[in-house]
């Protein structure tokens, strides 16, 4: 039996921490999401100002993984964790009492640049506290926890509307769910602090290599290879909830149907989450982001040119399915690169950067899917991202390999922390 070193926390401790508070987080924000649009339009906005306030969580995300990254470096893991659920309370409260699309705003952004600090911040504290030979499995349940909650947001949605009858309301969601995010992180053990490493990150943190724009400089050739990659991926991540609910209007189903296969959709993605990290475990990266960005380009190349063949709805259903499970198979992968990528040791810098790339990749979906679509329709639109998957499978292929070792052997001790009970 493998004990854990000394002054290194058990990995139930670690991943405790991890994945309980984003359990609470994600369902507080998975009931927010549904219902901006229409909170939006009741406070006078328009069609497209509207559906920019709820481009703008995703917006706030991406702006704010940079400063971020430094808060992070700074202040540890688990303080910023904390401050950034107190923040998402002050957003929640701006947007819960909004009076205005613009003071509504103003909230949903604060709580899209708070969401950027917790997802990084947890990121990186899997990154420093979870073993190589099972960090993929690691970062791909933290995939799935995460899903799971955006999955019970929406029903708590559902059920505060019918209580209150304001959408409004379900802000409140949000605020419940970060407040117990602040109690659980109080509650649960300081892994960090059990580790020694709150006065080794201080020391690292004021390195002048180890600050962030040093960070993007010395690590640029990764950056614009696998991080445009990465990007790629989470763009046609983005892309199927955009373009697939057009799509199953164009060919002529009602949206309780189109909600149905996309719910199939979902079900499957979220089966594969911990395939995905055991393959990557096992066989290395490539195995699992080749494959999911092939499936994910063929996939939308298909969803093109189905256009020409008979019976389209089957083949929107089809295509559906098969683009959740390309999806799947790469459950976890872009935190799990970012992860072997980033030093062990300060993470949080080129996590801010790598972040950035990914999530401004997936916030842009929505300009350009409406922008593509009204000038060349949405065959094109969907052409360009089997283009853009195919693109990035290539880079996944040629730099994977070179940026990134094969994973160690499990039965190899690696260093790290153990599993009690191995």
């Amino acid at each position: 039996m493998t004990q854990p070193r000394a002054n290194e926390p058990a990995l139930w401790r670690v991943l405790t921490v991890a994945f309980l508070p984003t359990l609470i987080y994600s369902v507080g924000q998975g009931a927010i999401v549904p219902v901006i649009p229409s909170i939006a339009a009741s406070l006078g906005a328009d069609v497209a100002f509207a559906g920019f306030i709820a481009g703008s969580l995703l917006i706030g995300q991406a702006i704010g993984n940079l400063p971020a990254a430094s808060l992070v470096a700074r202040l540890g893991e688990r303080l910023s964790m904390t401050l950034a659920a107190l923040g998402t309370i002050a957003g929640a409260l701006i947007s819960v009492n909004a009076t205005t699309p613009w003071m509504l705003l103003v909230g949903v952004l604060l709580q899209g640049l708070m969401t950027a600090v917790f997802a990084l911040a947890r990121q990186s504290f899997l990154t420093s506290y979870v073993p190589l030979r099972v960090r993929a499995r690691a970062m791909s349940s933290l995939g799935g926890v995460f899903r799971s909650g955006a999955f019970v947001g929406p029903f708590v949605s559902a059920w505060l509307i019918s209580q209150t009858q304001s959408p409004q309301a379900n802000f409140w969601a949000f605020i419940v769910c970060s407040a117990l995010v602040v109690v659980t992180l109080l509650v649960l053990p300081d892994v960090e602090k059990t580790a020694g490493r709150q006065v080794a990150r201080k020391q690292v943190s004021v390195a002048p290599h180890d600050r962030l724009w040093p960070t993007i400089v010395r690590r640029r050739d990764v950056l614009l290879t696998l991080g445009i990659g990465a990007g790629a991926l989470t763009m046609l991540r983005s892309a199927r909830q955009v373009v697939l609910p057009l799509w199953g209007h164009a060919v002529g189903l009602e949206p309780g149907a189109i909600s149905v296969v996309m719910g199939i959709g979902g079900a499957i993605d979220f089966a594969l989450f911990f395939t995905s990290g055991w393959i990557m475990d096992k066989f290395g990266r490539a195995a699992s982001g080749v494959p999911a960005l092939v499936g994910l380009g063929i996939g939308f190349v298909v969803l093109g040119a189905s256009t020409w063949f008979a019976n389209p709805q089957w083949w929107f259903m089809a295509v559906t399915c098969w683009l959740a499970l390309s999806n799947g198979i790469g459950s976890g992968i872009v935190m799990t690169l970012g992860a072997d990528l980033a030093d062990p040791d300060n993470p949080a810098p080129f996590l801010g950067a790598w972040r950035t790339i990914t999530d401004a990749s997936g916030a842009m979906v929505p300009f350009l899917v409406s922008g593509l679509s009204a000038f060349a329709g949405l065959v094109a639109t969907a052409m360009l991202f089997g283009g853009i998957g195919l693109f990035g499978a290539f880079l996944f292929a040629r730099y994977i390999p070179r940026f990134v070792p094969k994973p160690p052997d499990e039965r190899v001790d690696t260093g790290a922390i153990e599993i009690p009970g191995d």
